[in-house]
C-alpha cells in the first residue's frame, strides 16, 4: 500500500512510521531526507537541486517530483511507501498521482493523526532526556525514580531540546494547518482520508492506524 501520514511534530508520526516500516516492510519517503541523499549522491536530479539550494533557491516540485519517481524507481511493485511531507500543496497533490500511476501505483489511503494542541504543547514542553543513555522522561508523566538520577545509567545529567518550547510547539502547529488545508479537501473528496486520534498510546495509535489499513 502507498499511503500519505499527517501529523504536526509531536504528534507521534515518525514513531508510527517506523513502526509500519517495521510490520509490513514499507518504506517511509521523507522528501527533506530524500533531497540530502540526491544531493550527496550527486543523480542527475540532486545535482540540479544542488545549485538551486546554493543559489538560496527553493526547489521546484519538478525537481522534487524527479527525487520521488527515481526513489520509487529502486523498489519493488510489492513494497510500499509512506510518504512523509509531500504533497503540501494541491499542485503536488496532483503530481503524485502522476507519479504513482507512471509506474502502476497508486495512493491507497491518507492517515491524519489528529492532535489536542493543548495537551500537544504539554507533552513536547515537558520533555527531556538522559544527557549519557538518552532515556526519555517528561516533568509529568515519567519523572525518574530518583530525583534527578537517570533510572537506566544512573547519570545525573539531563537535558532538553532548544526548540522545545511553547512558542515553537505553536508556530509549528500552524504551519503545519497551513500546509495541509489546501490538500486534505482533495483527498476526503475521493474518500481516502481517516482521521486517528493520536493523543492515544504509541500501542492505541498504531492498533487504530492497522484498522485503518486492513479496510483497504
Amino acid at each position: 500500500m502507498d499511503i500519505i501520514l499527517l501529523g504536526p511534530p509531536g504528534a507521534g508520526k515518525g514513531t508510527q512510521a517506523s513502526r509500519l516500516e517495521d510490520e509490513h516492510g514499507m518504506l517511509q519517503l521523507s522528501t527533506g531526507d530524500m533531497l540530502r541523499a540526491a544531493v550527496k549522491a550527486e543523480t542527475p536530479v540532486g545535482l540540479k537541486a544542488k545549485s538551486l539550494m546554493e543559489a538560496g533557491e527553493l526547489v521546484p516540485d519538478e525537481v522534487v517530483s524527479g527525487i520521488i519517481g527515481d526513489k520509487l524507481d529502486e523498489l519493488g511493485p510489492d513494497q510500499g511507501v509512506i510518504f512523509d511531507g509531500y504533497p503540501r500543496t494541491a499542485a503536488q497533490a496532483v503530481s503524485l498521482d502522476e507519479i504513482l500511476a507512471a509506474r502502476g501505483r497508486k495512493l491507497d489511503r491518507v492517515i491524519e493523526l489528529e492532535v489536542d494542541e493543548e495537551a500537544l504543547v504539554e507533552r513536547i514542553t515537558g520533555r527531556f532526556t538522559c544527557g549519557k543513555c538518552g532515556e526519555g522522561y517528561h516533568d509529568k508523566f515519567k519523572q525518574p525514580a530518583k530525583d534527578g538520577i537517570c533510572d537506566v545509567c544512573g547519570s545525573e545529567e539531563f537535558k532538553r531540546r532548544p526548540d522545545d518550547t511553547e512558542e515553537t510547539v505553536r508556530t509549528r502547529m500552524q504551519e503545519y494547518r497551513a500546509k495541509t488545508a489546501p490538500i486534505l479537501p482533495i483527498y476526503e473528496e475521493r474518500q481516502l482520508v481517516s482521521k486517528v486520534d493520536g493523543m492515544g498510546s504509541m500501542q492505541a495509535v498504531s492498533d487504530a492506524i492497522e484498522a485503518v489499513l486492513a479496510l483497504d
